[in-house]
């Protein structure tokens, strides 16, 4: 008895999410969504490579809101703070900080070898 009340329970459930259009034919279903709502960190910092980087992000509803830096390969700071509340569009605000340094080229001249 429990299943059969079960089953029929699902059935009605079921179709209360469906549209049904001219004829019984099915236009649309909804599915339940689920309220937006995050937090993330994230980072790398390899000394090895020179790889460093950091993001986080949140999010409550139609608000987003985060930041992320990165070392540019010149040695500067590149950092990013963004925004979209969902109305206004996203926004970003982009500085960079330090003093860049790219090393001197050193010519190596035709014919010879280097490895």
């Amino acid at each position: 008895m429990d299943k059969v009340f079960l089953v029929a329970f699902l059935a009605v459930a079921v179709q209360t999410l469906e549209y049904k259009g001219y004829g019984g034919h099915i236009l649309a279903k909804v599915e339940p969504v689920a309220y937006p709502k995050y937090h993330f960190e994230y980072g790398v910092k390899d000394g090895h490579t020179g790889d460093i980087k950091e993001q986080t992000e949140e999010r409550d509803g139609d608000v987003v809101k985060g930041e992320y830096s990165l070392v540019e390969p010149d040695g500067t700071v590149r950092k990013v703070q963004y925004r979209d509340d969902g109305h206004s569009g996203f926004n970003a605000i982009v500085t960079r900080t330090g003093h860049a340094v790219h090393p001197h080229a050193v010519p190596l001249g035709y014919g010879t070898y280097h490895h």
